[in-house]
C-alpha cells in the first residue's frame, strides 16, 4: 500500500520550492495529500499544487456548503480522516507565525487544526529572516517542538528572499527529502510486534502519609514509548502516577511501588516480544510504618535492599528482547561501561542503556541526555547529548538493527 505524505505549506517565500518536493515524492510513489494557508496561496497559486497531484488543496475548515447535521450523521471530518490516513506530516515552509501557533497548541485553521489530530510523525522545515530566526521566542518555539519529540530540519545560511544575508534559508529539498523517505522506512518497522515499557519513579512507603522516591520524570521511557508506537508496535506503557504522559493513545497502567509495577509486569510480560524496562525502581525497601509518625522526635529509617526487577524479566518470559537501564553517578565512560555490562550478565539482558546522572543538564527530569548503548564488552555505542525523543530513536534504531543480525 502507498504511503501517504501530507504537506503543509504556509505562506513563507519559499513556499514555491515545495513544488519541487512534491514531484519528487510522487516520483516516488508515494500518496501526496497537501494543506495550504490562506496566505499561502498567495505565495503559490492551488492549481499549480492541483496539476501535481491530481487533487484537491485543503485550506478551509468550513466549506460553503457546511452543515454540521450532516457531520453528525456521517461522522465525518475532514481534518480527522486526514490525519488518521497520513504516514507522515511535513510543513515547509514552517513561518515563525506557524512555529508559534503549533508550540502552543493553537488550532485555529485547516494546517493547524490537522497538526493537532495527527499521530504520525512530523517534520517541520522552517524558513524566515535571519532576525525572525534568530529572535529568542522563535528559538523557544522551536525548542518547545522538539521538547515534544518533532523534527526541525533547521534552515541554513545564504542570501534570503528579503535581501538579507544569514541563517533562515530553507534546507535543501533534496536533504528533506532524503529526511522523509528515512522516516517512512521506519513508520511500520514494529508492525506486528508487542512491546512493554516501564516508566517513571518508584514510591516506597515510610508511613501512611509519607514515602520516599526518586527524580526519574519518566521523560524518557515516554519517547521511547512514543517512538515505538509511531514504527507500528503494538504498545503497553507501564508508567508511574506522576510521570510524564505519552503523546499518542497509547494503553497504559499506572503503578506507585515496586510491588505494584512488578505485579503488572508479571501480569502482562508473557505476552510482548521486546522490553524496554526504563522504570527508575527503588533500590531499597522501607520498613513501613501504619498511620502517621510523630515529627516531635528523631526516627532512623530502616532500609533493606529490594530484590531488582531487572533481573526477573527473563525469568518471566526467556524469549523477550529486554532492555535495561542504568543510571550511575559521576563515572567515566569506562567506569560506566563495566557497571552497564556487570548489570548486563546479572539480568541476561540483551542491551544495556547506560547514563550518568551526574550532571543536571541531562539525565534524570532533564529534556537532554547522552547514554551508552552496551551489548557486550566490545559492542558499545555512546549517544551524545540529544533531546530524549533523538536519544529514543538512536536506541530504537539500534535495537532493530541489532535484532536483524545487521552491523
Amino acid at each position: 500500500m502507498r504511503k501517504t505524505v501530507l504537506v503543509g505549506i504556509s505562506s513563507g517565500i519559499a513556499a514555491y520550492k515545495t513544488l519541487d518536493l512534491i514531484e519528487i515524492l510522487l516520483q516516488n510513489n508515494l500518496n501526496v495529500e497537501v494543506i495550504m494557508t490562506v496566505h499561502a496561496s498567495h505565495m503559490v497559486p492551488t492549481s499549480m499544487i492541483e496539476n501535481l497531484t491530481k487533487k484537491k488543496v485543503h485550506m478551509h475548515l468550513f466549506k460553503k456548503d457546511f452543515n454540521h447535521k450532516k457531520i453528525l450523521s456521517e461522522r465525518k471530518v475532514d481534518h480527522i480522516e486526514l490525519a488518521d490516513k497520513t504516514d507522515l506530516m511535513v510543513i515547509i515552509p514552517a513561518t515563525a507565525n506557524v512555529i508559534a501557533k503549533l508550540s502552543h497548541g493553537i488550532a485555529d485553521d485547516f494546517l493547524t487544526t490537522t497538526f493537532l489530530a495527527v499521530t504520525s510523525p512530523v517534520i517541520l522545515c522552517p524558513s524566515m529572516n535571519v532576525h525572525m530566526w534568530t529572535n529568542p521566542i522563535t528559538q523557544e518555539n522551536v525548542s518547545r517542538l522538539k521538547n515534544f519529540g518533532y523534527q526541525i530540519v533547521e534552515p541554513t545560511s545564504g542570501m534570503l528572499a528579503c535581501g538579507y544575508e544569514g541563517e533562515g534559508r530553507l534546507e535543501d529539498i533534496q536533504i528533506i527529502k532524503d529526511e522523509i523517505l528515512a522516516n517512512l522506512k521506519y513508520s511500520s518497522s514494529l508492525k506486528g510486534k508487542k512491546i512493554i515499557v516501564t516508566s517513571g519513579g518508584t514510591k516506597e512507603k515510610i508511613d501512611d502519609i509519607r514515602y520516599i522516591t526518586n527524580r526519574s520524570s519518566g521523560k524518557m521511557g515516554a519517547a521511547l514509548a512514543d517512538t515505538c508506537y509511531q514504527r507500528g508496535g503494538d504498545v503497553l506503557l507501564l508508567r508511574a502516577k506522576g510521570a510524564v504522559k505519552t503523546r499518542f493513545p497509547i494503553p497504559e497502567k499506572t503503578f506507585e511501588t515496586a510491588d505494584e509495577l512488578f505485579s503488572l509486569i508479571k501480569q502482562h510480560i508473557q505476552k510482548y516480544d521486546i522490553c524496554y524496562h526504563v522504570a527508575a525502581v527503588s533500590d531499597f525497601k522501607v520498613d513501613h510504618v501504619k498511620g502517621k509518625i510523630s515529627s516531635k522526635k528523631k526516627i532512623i529509617l530502616g532500609l533493606k535492599p529490594r530484590m531488582k526487577i531487572l533481573d526477573q524479566i527473563k525469568k518471566l518470559n526467556s524469549r523477550i528482547r529486554l532492555i535495561g537501564f542504568k543510571a550511575e553517578f559521576g563515572l567515566d565512560d569506562k567506569a560506566l561501561i563495566k557497571a552497564a555490562y556487570k548489570k548486563l550478565k546479572e539480568s541476561k539482558a540483551d542491551l544495556i542503556i547506560a547514563n550518568n546522572v551526574g550532571r543536571s543538564d541531562r539525565g534524570f527530569q532533564a529534556d537532554m541526555n547522552e547514554v551508552i548503548i552496551v551489548r557486550n564488552k566490545n559492542d558499545c555505542e555512546k549517544i551524545l547529548l540529544k533531546q530524549k525523543k533523538e536519544i529514543a530513536e538512536n536506541i530504537v534504531n539500534f535495537v532493530e538493527k541489532k535484532s536483524q543480525g545487521s552491523e
